[in-house]
């Protein structure tokens, strides 16, 4: 079920939600607690940040592993 909303096939918002407070806790080092306490456009805004740097980490190792 959660890959399932993690890959996109399935439409589930409680377990996104989740999922999305999960990353940034992770991703900020954070408890989940503190981010439940967060201004929704404090959360949207960090969590964007936070999806454009693990995508350009992503970007850089693909780039040295084929060069």
């Amino acid at each position: 079920m959660i890959m399932g909303v993690i890959r996109g096939r399935i439409n589930d918002p409680s377990i996104a939600s989740r999922i999305a407070v999960y990353t940034l806790s992770k991703g900020l080092g954070v408890s989940p607690l503190e981010i439940y306490q967060m201004p929704f456009s404090m959360f949207r805004q960090f969590l964007l940040i936070h999806s454009t740097i693990e995508e350009l980490k992503a970007e850089e190792l693909n780039k040295k592993i084929k060069g």
